[in-house]
């Protein structure tokens, strides 16, 4: 089981440019940023965290992909991930060109860690039908696939059209870059992985050992080989018992958090899990 870190970079955090410097110096195997455009202040949408109050770091998100394109210049080895996308919110022409760049200047190490989103206002200011997220997410990301391994690709959807078109670079990773999707067990979830995806990112462990028998019955359906998923849950906070038994049921990366905080924090945080690598 490999071991990788999630942090919300800020302007406040530690920068993680540095920070992808010092995980890969120490072993670890992935660096995960989250994405978030903007944050509406209205609290309509309650906070994932469960608190009352949003954590400050929401309002204060850096961009993932300029994140990670300064963080594959000066790494060599760690994996890079988006953890995670919010993919309802962009154009898919335009972010599989991002993708595919990033994936080539990295030279194949992106992570295409993606999701549903969770913030209404959030999703709303981008013109998206909250209710109807997942099967738009579905269609960009199938269109996606398209123009990252046609030579000349066309997609005729529901949300998404266009003609026949070139789209270079292509990303180095082919079929394609890794997709990992987040979000809680569910057969629609378990389905999406199936059909276009590479493994599943949940948040922590919990339910982890009853959930997998199903994700891996869904990917059967479809003719491919449980074996080949990626298992990362994300957020972990870690200890031996718990990685142990990660492991044990099949989880192949254990994401563990690290605080949005400065330097000393982080780093603090990074020595602290290092025997785990």
């Amino acid at each position: 089981m490999k071991i990788g870190l999630a942090i919300h970079a800020t302007d406040l955090a530690m920068s993680p440019i540095e920070l992808a410097q010092e995980a890969e110096a120490r072993g670890y195997h992935s660096l995960y940023v989250p994405e978030h455009t903007h944050i509406p202040t209205s609290r309509r949408t309650p906070a994932p965290t469960g608190e009352e109050t949003l954590p400050d770091e929401y309002r204060r998100t850096l961009d993932p992909y300029v994140v990670l394109a300064g963080a594959a210049a000066v790494t060599r080895r760690i994996r890079l991930g988006t953890g995670i996308a919010l993919v309802a919110q962009h154009d898919p022409i335009a972010l599989a060109k991002q993708l595919a760049t990033l994936d080539l200047l990295s030279q194949g190490r992106l992570v295409f860690g993606i999701g549903y989103g969770w913030n209404r206002e959030e999703m709303e200011n981008h013109g998206v039908d909250v209710k109807r997220r997942r099967a738009l997410v579905r269609e960009k990301v199938l269109a996606m696939q398209r123009l990252w391994t046609d030579e000349v690709a066309e997609f005729h959807g529901e949300f998404v059209r266009f003609e026949k078109s070139w789209a270079w670079p292509k990303p180095v990773q082919q079929p394609r870059p890794p997709i990992l999707i987040g979000g809680a067990a569910g057969p629609t979830l378990f389905a999406h992985i199936a059909e276009y995806a590479d493994g599943w990112l949940p948040i922590g462990g919990a339910g982890l050992k009853v959930a997998l028998p199903e994700l891996y019955r869904a990917m059967e359906a479809r003719g491919r080989d449980p074996a080949t998923l990626t298992i990362a849950p994300m957020g972990v906070v870690p200890d031996a018992a718990k990685l142990e038994y990660y492991a044990s049921i099949g989880v192949t990366e254990a994401i563990l958090r690290v605080p949005s905080a400065g330097r000393d924090k982080v780093l603090a945080a990074l020595d602290a899990y290092a025997g785990y690598v």
